[in-house]
């Protein structure tokens, strides 16, 4: 049975995939992104292989690759693809995972299906990412609220970006989540930097 984690964010642009690629990186997992839009520059498996420092055989193929970088659901209308929804399955895996979500809870996929929706059919603990800056509070707490109201289990809340103390005590105090960590901006990116600082951050056994 597969298992692992569903890192998800509070909107799309957060550093989703940079973290993933961390998560995966240092637990030696398997890493997924089921559906890419976007192909201008590289993907964001193409991404997560160059920051995580694993093999190119421990990232699965997307399902969906779409060139237009919108919306999942819009992005395969104009690509002329059907998305559909039996082809997100859970893959099995001798190892586990690490599933990166297409842009935030609630974007739709088709107009029919959610994003949440799919990650429901998952059924594995989810990690989200949030912003610390200014806003945060108000999209993160939505979020959690969106995960309980449809049962998903919530692992813990990752932030990105500067220090922002309050908006973190503030966050986990009011939805009683517990803070996993906060993964800073980088400037050196690179596979050595990214895992030195998901180390310093983070503590391996709160993953395990």
């Amino acid at each position: 049975m597969t298992s692992g984690f569903i890192v998800a964010g509070t909107d799309t642009g957060i550093g989703k995939t940079v973290f993933s690629a961390a998560l995966a990186g240092t637990l030696d997992y398997n890493y997924w992104k089921p559906i890419q839009a976007g192909v201008e520059d590289e993907t964001d498996t193409q991404a997560a292989k160059r920051l995580s420092g694993l093999e190119a055989d421990r990232f699965l193929e997307p399902a969906y690759v779409l060139k237009t970088a919108c919306s999942p659901h819009l992005a395969a209308e104009i690509d002329g693809i059907l998305i559909e929804r039996d082809r997100l399955g859970l893959p099995e895996t001798t190892r586990p995972i690490v599933i990166e979500t297409a842009g935030g809870l609630m974007v739709p996929i088709t107009r029919t299906d959610l994003q949440i929706e799919v990650m429901r059919d998952w059924g594995l603990p989810v990690i989200l990412c949030a912003r610390t800056v200014l806003g945060t509070i108000n999209h993160t707490l939505l979020s959690i609220e969106a995960l309980q109201r449809r049962q998903l289990t919530l692992h813990g809340i990752v932030f990105i970006g500067d220090e922002n103390t309050d908006n973190e005590r503030t966050i986990c105090e009011l939805s009683g989540v517990r803070r996993l960590g906060r993964l800073p901006w980088l400037t050196k990116r690179d596979a050595r930097s990214l895992r030195a600082a998901f180390l310093a951050e983070f503590r391996i056994e709160d993953f395990r």
